[in-house]
């Protein structure tokens, strides 16, 4: 079913040149800030091996929609969504290959239109684990917590850091009881030509079991349009600084299709 929608987005993209400079440029800064007023919808490809005894090998795409809403004359509620669909397997001797669903993470972030007069842009807000894994994909288990970010941009420049912690408030009796801190910082520079490299760690913590997984991502992205649409194609590499036993090592990558929704005007 993804590739069938992702398939000729890329097909598409090949023929489309870059974006109006100036818009796409606005375009492409608005997309390195987690919580601005843009309708987004990335399908993010990644995928990471060394699992298990060493030949274990994961893919999936998380699908990511982003949406604003004003709230008022001074704030906005901006809803993340992240779905993973995962296909994963070869993690022990006879392990089969096996397709399903990860949980939702559904963020909300209560944010000010405006930034500080320093300049910071911030949201705070809950954070919602929604039981949609499948079988030997993911515990099936209800959470919830507290999320955050704030980031400064200046100059073509966005830097900041995105955090949450979710406790398990479900099925601790089958899949045992669960707390994470995800940690992101994030560094990335947007040329004029609506190009952005970028760098962060998509960090957790696991306080139960007291283990880090610790991803370095590197990407380039590309604002592009299709017909009139925009859209911004990224690409990059990983590589696991740590992880739990058993868990990915070495390098790994990462390709994201991003649908952009600007408002009229």
């Amino acid at each position: 079913m993804l590739s069938k929608i992702l398939v000729p987005v890329l097909a598409l993209s090949c023929l489309t040149g870059v974006a109006r400079a100036q818009s796409a440029d606005e375009l492409a800064k608005k997309l390195s800030n987690p919580i601005s007023s843009l309708v987004s919808v990335p399908f993010q490809f990644n995928y990471n091996d060394g699992f298990g005894d060493g030949d274990g090998q994961q893919s999936y795409v998380n699908i990511q929609p982003v949406i604003p809403f004003s709230i008022g004359e001074n704030w906005n509620l901006i809803s993340r969504t992240i779905l993973p669909v995962v296909n994963q397997g070869d993690f022990f001797p006879g392990d089969e290959y096996r397709t399903g669903f990860g949980n939702i993470t559904q963020s909300f972030f209560f944010s000010p239109k405006e930034p500080t007069k320093d300049g910071l842009i911030w949201g705070v807000g809950p954070v919602l684990q929604i039981p949609t894994a499948s079988k030997d994909i993911a515990p099936d288990q209800w959470g919830a917590g507290l999320t955050g970010v704030a980031l400064k941009q200046s100059k073509g420049w966005t830097v900041g850091v995105l955090a949450n912690h979710v406790w398990s408030i479900s099925d601790e009796e089958e899949y045992g009881e669960s707390s994470t801190t995800f940690f992101q910082p994030f560094l990335s520079y947007t040329t004029k030509k609506a190009t952005s490299f970028g760098i962060n760690t998509e960090s957790t913590y696991d306080w139960i079991d007291e283990e880090w997984s610790v991803p370095i991502n590197l990407t380039v992205g590309q604002i592009v349009k299709v017909g009139d649409k925009p859209l911004q194609l990224t690409g990059g590499v990983r590589y696991w600084a740590d992880s739990p036993p058993g868990g990915p090592e070495g390098w790994g990558a990462r390709f994201v299709v991003t649908l952009l929704f600007p408002k009229n005007g």
